[in-house]
């Protein structure tokens, strides 16, 4: 059953009224601002029917939970964008193109792969129930629109889940610091599955023994790592753009 949530901030009010109208219930906009983002939002919420109240910024706190709602607040509906991966793959006509976060905790981080993969046209985000953040206000905020339009789908054994797609012909890549080949000389093009590891620790010891293959991201500079959605940027970018070149996607 559908349920509400809160969504806040410019970017993410915006984008739920452009992409998904329908699911607005109402948006709280801060009777202080008078400036051409938050005349944009109203004028979005006037245009689709959505119920639009001015208030203050005490309420807008209590609403967002100390969130930084930018003077904007707006009550969504729950949408499910898919139920299970099997109906995500179901519903391709195109080699899968999955991305795959083994125990993302930060949820800023999650905001940012969830907005990286819906710019290279990733098919859904996998990543394990537990210790790992789901899809809290603060990503909502931080995917500015990306949280519905990538499906999340969480499962409880991301081991097990990662031998299905291998059994379903999906190639399997994991993310290594310096093990494996590199990311410019691996094959991302056709079905394939990019495995990314959480901030401190990276790939579980189970994880990476499920993956067909490990790559690494060649470093140039004196930087040793990278954050988790940079490095998923330019892992799903070369992967976008060896499917781009191969006539089989």
């Amino acid at each position: 059953m559908s349920g509400r949530r809160v969504v806040y901030g410019l970017h993410a009010v915006t984008a739920a009224l452009k992409r998904r109208p329908g699911s607005v219930f109402e948006v709280f906009l801060d009777a202080g601002r008078s400036d051409p983002r938050a005349r944009r939002v109203a004028d979005l919420a006037k245009a689709a029917g959505v119920r639009l109240h001015e208030t203050d910024a005490d309420r807008l706190e209590g609403f967002a939970k100390g969130g930084r709602h930018q003077g904007v607040v707006a009550f969504v509906e729950e949408v499910e964008l898919a139920g299970s991966l099997n109906e995500v793959l179901d519903d391709l006509s195109e080699p899968a193109f999955l991305l795959i976060l083994d125990g993302v905790q930060d949820p800023h981080n999650l905001g940012a792969c969830l907005r990286v993969a819906d710019a290279m046209g990733v098919h859904a985000i996998v990543a394990p129930k537990d210790r790992a953040t789901g899809l809290t206000s603060t990503v909502h905020k931080v995917a500015s629109g990306a949280a519905e339009s990538v499906p999340f789908i969480p499962v409880t054994n991301l081991a097990r889940t990662l031998r299905e797609l291998k059994d379903k012909g999906i190639w399997v890549v994991g993310t290594a610091g310096g093990e494996g080949r590199s990311l410019f000389d691996a094959k991302l093009s056709g079905a394939l599955a990019l495995v990314l590891g959480s901030e401190d620790e990276g790939l579980r010891r189970l994880t990476r023994e499920t993956c067909d293959e490990l790559i690494f991201i060649p470093m140039l500079g004196q930087v040793e790592s990278l954050n988790v959605s940079v490095a998923a940027g330019i892992c799903l970018y070369e992967a976008r753009r060896q499917r781009y070149a191969s006539p089989t996607g």
